[in-house]
């Protein structure tokens, strides 16, 4: 069973939501980015997703755009994501990790390499937005085989035969996309997150975390009545942004904190 399986059916054994938030590798520093995954972690947060900057991350919202941007003027690729990872598995070797980005960067490095250098590298999870679960049957098999989970994307326009697809070859957990549009959205619809979930989980019984529009305590709250872990990445990389000089850490921390007392409240 993989270190994210694992994790859910605990949080599911103490009645406990998960709580995954986002952060672009490299982004406000590079430097700064293995001390705000300690930060995530002391925070409340049960897995990190590592955003690897891309050029052009098509579903993504202005913020999460500029914090590729920032990231990428900096010189940050995916084999320095992979050492974050390995920097950051020298003090957590418990917390499990997702990189999130797109399909070009994995392709640049040929997809058996980056299996086997992810899970050197102590990444748990993958989750490449623009694979579609239909066409990644093979990825996804040479991911398990690594030891890493494949995380797939389900949107409110995904067709039951998508829903059937992504649940018959993800594991770890399904990131449930709340709503059409790209991410930083604000019009969170709680109710159509209820009403799609029971769908989704009459085809698998892996968990779902839902992202996209959750940008405080009370919708986090609200989401994680029906979805099995919450995720948050817009609302983390503004926070970065405006965050005072060298207080980004400390900014960070005390929103996780928030987050999490409301949802175990």
């Amino acid at each position: 069973m993989s270190k994210i399986s694992t994790l859910f059916k605990e949080l599911k054994r103490n009645g406990k939501k998960g709580l995954i938030p986002f952060i672009t590798a490299g982004d406000p520093d590079p430097k700064l980015t293995v001390e705000l995954m300690h930060a995530l972690v002391r925070g409340g947060s049960n897995v990190i997703e590592l955003g690897v900057p891309f050029s052009d991350p098509m579903a993504d919202g202005p913020v999460i755009q500029r914090s590729s941007e920032r990231a990428l003027t900096q010189g940050v690729t995916l084999h320095q994501c992979l050492e974050m990872v390995k920097e950051f598995r020298k003090q957590d070797l418990e917390t499990p990790v997702v990189l999130m980005g797109y399909a070009n960067p994995v392709e640049q490095m040929g997809a058996e390499r980056f299996a086997t250098e992810a899970k050197a590298a102590g990444v748990d999870g993958v989750l490449v937005v623009d694979y579609p679960p239909e066409e990644c049957v093979d990825f996804a098999a040479r991911m398990r085989m690594a030891g890493v989970d494949p995380i797939f994307l389900l949107a409110p326009t995904s067709s039951p035969e998508r829903i059937k697809e992504a649940a018959k070859i993800a594991s770890g957990y399904i990131y449930y996309v709340s709503m059409r549009g790209v991410t930083g959205a604000s019009h969170l619809n709680t109710h159509d997150v209820a009403s799609i979930i029971p769908t989704i989980r009459q085809e698998t019984d892996i968990p779902i975390a839902v992202g996209f529009g959750i940008n405080d305590a009370q919708s986090a709250k609200a989401v994680s009545k029906t979805a099995d872990a919450v995720v948050i990445g817009s609302r983390i990389i503004r926070l970065l942004e405006e965050a005072p000089p060298g207080q980004a850490v400390q900014s960070l921390e005390a929103f996780i904190r928030e987050i999490r007392f409301a949802l175990d409240s």
